[in-house]
């Protein structure tokens, strides 16, 4: 009998594929948001931190130790409860609640901002000085030239370190899980609570897997051909 019940468990995950689909949906959308918010604030961050001076500089290293420091379910556990988020509902088809959306993603985006400043910190710093002291020669300002010399090549140099926290972001998604917001994990667990399918934890947990494994892996394939074809020619120069 034990292997009827076994394979009765794998009928009753794979016929909830859609279910899962949708949970994979909201993972996507949830590691986009929060990957965008990071580079929005850590290539600025980076920057600050090399060629800015003062309290300013001081403090954009002070946030980034705390953030990276701070386990990321303590932030977002923080964020969903302590921050004035209103209530927008909840997107339909998907049933993703936005103020849990919104927590998540401020967490896991500051959070990311703090990692990306030090990888674009890193890229930055490996330009050589003298393409800053050409740019400024030439009559450009210390931001045109950070924006026009400095910026593409430090993104296209930062590319290896990206994949990386792109990782794992995608994989710190699953921490949402204790804000309940719908995602792979959530959705995962809502499946074998259900009555009578207790017995399907390990088939549901290693379909999870899976679909993270696969995730991860066509990501970083897709950005190992990236980073080849936008690699810098000489780039250690």
């Amino acid at each position: 009998m034990e292997p009827v019940a076994l394979l009765s468990d794998w009928q009753f995950v794979f016929s909830n594929w859609q279910f899962l689909l949708l949970g994979t949906v909201v993972t996507i959308l949830l590691t986009l948001s929060s990957l965008s918010l990071g580079f929005a604030l850590g290539f600025p961050a980076g920057a600050i931190e090399v060629y800015g001076d003062g309290w300013l500089a001081s403090g954009v290293s002070t946030a980034g130790v705390i953030l990276r420091g701070t386990p990321i379910v303590v932030l977002i556990v923080l964020f969903f409860f302590a921050l004035p988020i209103p209530r927008l509902g909840t997107v339909p088809v998907i049933d993703m609640q936005m103020n849990a959306f919104i927590a998540a993603t401020l967490a896991l985006g500051l959070r990311s901002a703090a990692y990306q400043g030090q990888v674009f910190r890193g890229s930055i710093q490996s330009i050589a000085s003298g393409q800053m002291e050409a740019a400024r020669s030439i009559g450009m300002t210390k931001l045109q030239a950070i924006r026009h010399v400095i910026f593409p090549q430090a993104v296209r140099r930062s590319l290896p370190g990206f994949q990386n926290e792109f990782t794992i972001v995608l994989k710190d998604t699953s921490v949402a899980f204790a804000i309940g917001l719908a995602e792979l994990l959530t959705r995962g667990e809502r499946l074998y609570l259900q009555p009578g399918r207790d017995t399907a934890v390990i088939e549901v947990i290693i379909v999870i897997s899976a679909i993270y494994f696969i995730l991860t892996f066509t990501t970083n394939r897709a950005l190992d051909a990236l980073a080849r074809q936008y690699a810098i020619p000489g780039g250690n120069e």
